[in-house]
Formats: structure tokens, C-alpha cells, sequence
């Protein structure tokens, strides 16, 4: 996993910047300033691939985690409800993993970053899924996906709505 994306992050800021400032209206525009919380090599079992061999055995599944955030409250404010609890993501991927139903790693990538936008909050979000023990002659074999809130439509921009409808009304 990538600890810091330093020229993916240059670039969200540049173009964030060009946009102009973010407001309610615009919900596809990025925050300029985008901290990273992340999950690296979380491991967990799921039923997942469309091989017979595959069909109804879980297996160990590999992902790694680069949430954006506005510049994170938790900064100044050392409260875990000012940023992203990574415990409860991590308690939210495992249910996931148990319940999802889906064959292909793109669709459960694509389920995963959903869940971080919609249900954490998160502007961005960039998953990497791989199966580690597929195949004998490669390590690994997954999907790397980006999304963004405005990928997720109108469940994402409620939640962002709702998140800041108390914002700055408590002092740091």
C-alpha cells in the first residue's frame, strides 16, 4: 500500500484548487487539502471467484486501504469522532466479507469503496483487493480502484449533508 501518494495528492490539490472552494452545491469538487487514513495488508476470508473450485470455500482475500479525508479535525482536536476509526472500518469490511454475495473482485472493490464513502464519510477512496493464493506461479492476482464521493450519487452527498449540518457549532 501506499503510505503517501505524494503525486496523486499534488494533483487532488492542484485541481481542487483550480475548482474553487467547496460548497454544498458542488459535491463532486475535492476538498484542497486531503489527509490519508489507511488500512495496509487487512486480510480476511470471503467466498469469492467464479472457478468451481471457488464455489461455496472461502478464501483469504488481501486489501489495502487509502481513505481521503478534508484535513482531518482529529489533528487538533485528538477526538476519534473527528476523523475516520479505522477499528470500525476494519469491523465493517469483515461483515462485508461475510455477507456480500458477489463473484468477481471488482464488484467487491467497488462494494468496499462504497462503504467507506457512503457509510464513514470518506471523499475518496482507493482499494486494492487481490486474491494471494490463487494461482502457484504469481504472489497475488487483484483490482485497484479510485472513487470519489460523487461516484456514489445522492446516498454519499445526504451523508455529507447531514455530517455538517452540526459543524463549528461546538468549540476545539
Amino acid at each position: 500500500m501506499y503510505r503517501t501518494d505524494t503525486a496523486r495528492l499534488d494533483g487532488f490539490s492542484t485541481a481542487c484548487a483550480d475548482a474553487g472552494p467547496l460548497d454544498a452545491s458542488s459535491p463532486q469538487v475535492l476538498p484542497t487539502r486531503m489527509d490519508i487514513v489507511f488500512i495496509e495488508n487487512f486480510v480476511g476470508h470471503t467466498v469469492i471467484g467464479i472457478d468451481k473450485s471457488e464455489e461455496g470455500v472461502a478464501q483469504p482475500v488481501r486489501m489495502n486501504l487509502a481513505i481521503g479525508v478534508p484535513a482531518i479535525r482529529a489533528c487538533s482536536t485528538d477526538r476519534i469522532e473527528d476523523t475516520i476509526d479505522y477499528a470500525a472500518v476494519r469491523g465493517a469490511l469483515h461483515a462485508l466479507l461475510a455477507a456480500h454475495g458477489l463473484r468477481l473482485l471488482e464488484a467487491l472493490a467497488e462494494a468496499v469503496a462504497r462503504l467507506v464513502i457512503v457509510e464513514f464519510g470518506a471523499h475518496w477512496v482507493r482499494v486494492s483487493l487481490a486474491k494471494p493464493a490463487k494461482f502457484d506461479d504469481v504472489s497475488a492476482v487483484g483490482v485497484q480502484i479510485e472513487r470519489q464521493r460523487s461516484d456514489m450519487g445522492k446516498a454519499a452527498t445526504a451523508l455529507a449533508d447531514y455530517a455538517s449540518l452540526g459543524q463549528g457549532l461546538f468549540p476545539n
